[in-house]
């Protein structure tokens, strides 16, 4: 009987979530009999020999993306406070601690997402059942010096002018641009997948007017190093605050 291979991971207690294993996969740290696997959905003998190269080492693949763009754009952030716009399982607020920050502060809609050893370090705000929609200046102590966004099911039109309310100037922007929440609902192929180029670029432009429109500029965009987790092409779009 064969099986998707990131159930299996799972089946297996090889990764805690399809979402880790798809990481793992993704990451080409799986190996299948004697064949390296980056497909999470591909089919394979429910008793196939597994290894795994090395554990994936952040909470989330989402990780991999902040970690390309601060990469990318060599941003130091050693000492600086930072806010994780959509932080979920804290895939970008493990990476913001592992270069420097001094402080994260967590922001989700959501509840009880946050990686257990991320609520428990003491650099990190915990900010959860918080629509970023609605996000006050005095909801936030001091003003940061790093705004990351990672936001799913609205658009980043929504919520990046209040998140601008509670940044220095000169601060760094990373934002996650996922076109299947930006474009309309007409360009969004089955599946949520946007596939027209055009419809690609027409977003990007989109999110420059906007992040400009709210005083910031735009350093550069970047294509993320992984796809979305239904397999759309992403971008991180880099800004800084003025």
């Amino acid at each position: 009987m064969n099986v998707r291979l990131d159930k299996l991971l799972v089946a297996r207690g090889i990764a805690e979530s399809r979402a880790k294993a798809q990481a793992l996969i993704m990451a080409g740290e799986i190996v299948v009999g004697d064949k390296v696997i980056t497909k999470a959905g591909q089919s394979v003998p429910e008793d196939a020999l597994i290894k795994v190269k090395r554990p994936f080492p952040y909470v989330s693949r989402s990780a991999l993306k902040l970690k390309a763009a601060l990469d990318y754009f060599s941003l130091d952030i050693k000492g600086e406070v930072a806010i994780d716009i959509g932080a979920s399982t804290g895939g970008f607020t493990e990476v913001l601690l592992e270069y420097g920050a001094r402080r994260v502060y967590a922001l989700d809609v959501g509840h009880g997402q946050l990686h257990w050893k991320l609520r428990n370090d003491k650099r990190v705000v915990n900010l959860e059942g918080i629509n970023a929609r609605y996000l006050k200046s005095d909801m936030i102590p001091e003003m940061c010096d790093v705004a990351t966004f990672d936001v799913s099911f609205i658009s980043l039109r929504l919520v990046v002018g209040k998140v601008k309310a509670v940044l220095r100037d000169g601060a760094s922007i990373i934002a996650l641009v996922k076109p299947q929440f930006e474009a309309g609902r007409k360009d969004v192929a089955r599946g949520g997948i946007v596939r027209d180029a055009n419809v690609v670029n027409r977003v990007l432009s989109d999110m420059e007017k906007l992040f400009k429109d709210e005083g910031m500029d735009i350093i550069g965009i970047i294509p993320a190093p992984i796809k979305g987790s239904g397999g759309n092409q992403e971008y991180l779009l880099h800004a800084v605050s003025r």
